[in-house]
C-alpha cells in the first residue's frame, strides 16, 4: 500500500556525536573568560547552544539581533569584558551589521559567532533558508575579520586569533562563521581547553598577547621634544580608557592644557585645574590647539566627530605632532605623526611617567586652561546649560553611575559640557558611526556587565529603533533608568533643516503615548517635571526590580532653571 503524502513520516533523532563542534566552541569561549552571551536561537544555530548548560556563560535573548550587538558593546565599554553574540545565518548577521559598524568605529571588541549554510550549499545561490551569496564577504566590511570555520579542527586556532587581535592591537569587532553542519560535526578529537586544575598549577596559562611596548630612545625623545616646547597641548583619546592614575600624573608632570575626547571621559577628575573636557572643537579649543607649538596625541585617531563637530574642516594641528598608538596605520591618518610610537598607551605614558619623575615642567598651563575655559563656557548655547545641569545631577545622585547615551540633545550637550567621575561612566553612539536606537539596549548591557546604577539616555525619536529591547530589560528585572527626551520626533535634525531653509519633511513624526507602552512591556513610567521630583524617583527606583521610563519634554521649564545656576567643568 502506497503511503499518502498527507500521513506524517516517522523520523529516527540524528545521533548526536559525543562532542559536537558547537559543544566545543562554548568550552573554549569559557576559558577565554566569556561570561555572557547575546543571542537569539534559530533553527540554524540551536546546536551552538547544548553544551551552554554545561558551562557558566549565562545567555540573554534580546528582541533583535542589532540589539544583541548593542548589548555587547555597552557590556565591553563598561566592564572591559567582551561581548560575544550567536547570530542566525543571513537576516541575523544582517541585522546585527549596523552595531558592529558602531563598534569598529569606536574600537570596541565583540565576538559574533554565527551560523552558515551547509558546506554543499554555501554560495550557491540555490535559495536555500538565509542564504546569502557571501555572508563572510559582507561582514568582513564591519569587522577586523571574518572567517569560516570549515572543519571543527580549525576551531581553537581561530578562537585564539580573535582574542590576540582583541588584546594585541586596536580591537574592534569579529566574526567567525561555522556551516550548519560543522556545528554538529564530532569535535572528541579536537585539542581541548585546559581544564581548571591545570590552569591553577601554572601547567598551562590563558595566552597572552600584549600591545607593543614603546620603543624607549622615542621615549627620551619625546622627553626632549616636551623641554623644548613652549605651548604644549595634550590630547587622550579612548585608547587610553584603560590607563590608571598615570593619565593624570603625566598631565600634571608636563604641565599642560589636557583635552579628553568623548570616549577618554574621566581620565582626569572635574574640575581638574590642566583638563579643558572634550571641548576641542570648540573654537577657543580650535585656536590652543592650532597655536601650540608641539601636540601629544595618545590614544586617539583625532577623528571628525570629537576634533571638528561642526564639520566646517576647520580643526588644524600646525605644530609638531607626536602620536602614540597601537595601530601602526591609524598612527598617520588623518594627520601624518612627526613623530610615530607603535605602543601600549599604559606603558607609553607610565614609562613617560618614569622618565619624568625627578623633573617637573613649570608652565603655568592652569593659568591659560582656565582663561580658556572661560572662554569656551561663555560660548556654550543656552540649552546645553541646562541639559548638562540635568546630567550633572544624576551623576551626583547616583554613586557611580554609568550613563549610555544615544544620538540625542542632551547627549550632544554632555559630550561637551558633562564632566565624568571616571573612565567607562559615559559613552554613547554620537561618536564615530552615529547610529540611533543604541541607547537603550547599549545600557541593558552595561548594567548586565556592571553593578553600578546605569541611566539610557535616548530621545523619542531614537527609542523607536529599538524599544522592544525594552521588555528584555523587563524580563531581566534590572532596574534601568530610561532618560525619555521628548522633542516631539527627530528635533535635532529638525533644527538643522530649519536653519538651512528646507522643507521639514519626515521629521515631525508621530510618537507613542509611553506610559501605557512601558506598563504594556513590563516597565514603570514617570513623568518628570522638576528637579526635587528626579532625586526622589532616581533614589527610590535604582533599587527597584524593573526598567522604568523618565519621559522629560524638551520645553520643560525646570531644565532651563538648572541652567542658570549650572557651572561648566565641575
Amino acid at each position: 500500500m502506497t503511503q499518502s503524502i498527507l500521513t506524517p513520516t516517522v523520523t529516527t533523532p540524528p545521533t548526536i556525536p559525543a562532542l559536537t563542534c558547537g559543544e566545543l566552541l562554548v568550552q573554549w569561549l569559557e576559558y577565554y573568560g566569556v561570561e555572557t552571551v547575546f543571542g537569539i536561537p534559530g533553527v540554524h544555530t540551536v546546536e551552538l547552544y547544548r553544551g551552554l548548560p554545561n558551562t557558566n556563560i549565562r545567555h540573554i535573548t534580546p528582541r533583535h539581533e542589532q540589539g544583541a550587538g548593542f548589548m555587547a558593546d555597552g557590556y565591553y565599554r563598561a566592564s572591559g569584558k567582551v561581548g560575544v553574540c550567536f547570530i542566525i545565518t543571513g537576516p541575523g548577521m544582517t541585522n546585527i551589521m549596523t552595531a558592529m559598524a558602531q563598534a569598529a568605529a569606536d574600537s570596541i571588541p565583540m565576538l559574533v559567532i554565527s551560523s552558515v549554510n551547509k558546506i554543499e550549499n554555501t554560495g550557491s545561490g540555490e535559495g536555500h533558508l538565509h542564504e546569502l551569496l557571501d555572508q563572510q564577504g559582507l561582514v568582513s566590511k564591519v569587522a577586523l575579520f571574518s572567517k569560516t570555520i570549515w572543519q571543527p579542527e580549525a576551531l581553537p586556532k581561530i578562537l585564539a586569533e580573535a582574542f590576540s587581535l582583541f588584546n594585541g592591537g586596536r580591537p574592534g569587532p569579529v566574526h567567525i562563521q561555522l556551516p550548519i553542519d560543522v556545528i554538529t560535526a564530532d569535535a572528541s578529537h579536537v585539542a581541548k581547553p585546559p581544564n581548571s586544575n591545570q590552569i591553577n598549577s601554572n601547567n598551562f596559562m590563558l595566552p597572552q598577547v600584549m600591545r607593543p611596548l614603546p620603543n624607549p630612545a622615542q621615549l627620551d625623545l619625546i622627553i626632549d621634544c616636551l623641554k623644548n616646547s613652549k605651548n604644549p597641548v595634550l590630547l587622550y583619546g579612548g585608547g587610553c580608557v584603560g590607563v590608571d592614575s598615570d593619565a593624570q600624573k603625566l598631565a600634571e608632570l608636563i604641565d599642560v592644557p589636557t583635552f579628553l575626547t568623548i570616549n577618554g571621559k574621566g581620565l582626569l577628575p572635574p574640575g581638574h585645574p590642566l583638563s579643558l573636557g572634550s571641548n576641542q572643537s570648540s573654537v577657543a579649543g580650535r585656536a590652543l590647539i592650532a597655536e601650540a607649538d608641539l601636540v601629544l596625541a595618545i590614544g586617539t585617531e583625532l577623528g571628525e566627530t570629537d576634533y571638528d563637530i561642526v564639520f566646517d574642516k576647520g580643526f588644524h594641528i600646525n605644530g609638531t605632532l607626536i602620536r602614540i598608538d597601537c595601530d601602526a596605520r591609524q598612527l598617520q591618518r588623518p594627520f601624518r605623526a612627526d613623530i610615530a610610537v607603535l605602543a601600549d598607551a599604559q606603558m607609553a605614558i607610565t614609562g613617560l611617567c618614569e622618565r619624568l619623575e625627578n623633573q617637573r615642567f613649570s608652565r603655568d598651563a592652569s593659568e591659560r586652561v582656565a582663561q580658556i575655559k572661560q572662554k569656551i563656557a561663555a560660548s556654550m548655547p543656552a540649552s546645553f546649560a541646562g541639559q548638562s545641569a540635568l546630567l550633572k545631577l544624576i551623576r551626583d545622585t547616583l554613586k557611580d553611575v554609568i550613563m549610555v547615551g544615544d544620538s540625542t540633545q542632551p547627549v550632544y550637550s554632555g559630550n561637551n559640557g558633562f564632566e565624568a567621575l571616571g573612565t567607562r561612566k559615559w559613552f554613547n553612539s554620537a561618536t564615530g558611526f552615529g547610529t540611533l536606537g543604541y541607547g537603550l539596549p547599549a545600557a541593558i548591557g552595561a548594567m548586565l556587565a556592571s553593578d553600578n546604577a546605569v541611566v539610557s539616555i535616548i530621545g523619542d525619536g531614537g527609542i523607536q529603533f529599538t524599544i522592544a529591547e525594552l521588555i528584555c530589560a523587563a524580563e531581566l528585572e534590572l532596574p534601568l533608568i530610561v532618560l525619555l527626551w521628548n522633542n516631539q520626533g527627530y528635533g535635532e535634525i529638525r533644527r538643522y533643516m530649519q536653519e538651512q531653509g528646507l522643507p521639514l519633511i519626515g521629521v515631525s513624526i508621530k510618537t507613542p503615548n509611553f506610559e501605557p507602552l512601558a506598563e504594556g512591556f513590563g516597565a514603570g513610567y514617570r513623568r518628570i517635571i522638576d528637579k526635587q521630583q528626579l532625586v526622589e524617583a532616581l533614589q527610590q527606583d535604582i533599587k527597584g526590580k524593573q526598567p522604568i521610563i523618565y519621559e522629560i519634554d524638551e520645553a520643560d521649564g525646570f531644565i532651563a532653571e538648572m541652567g542658570k545656576s549650572y557651572t561648566y567643568f565641575s
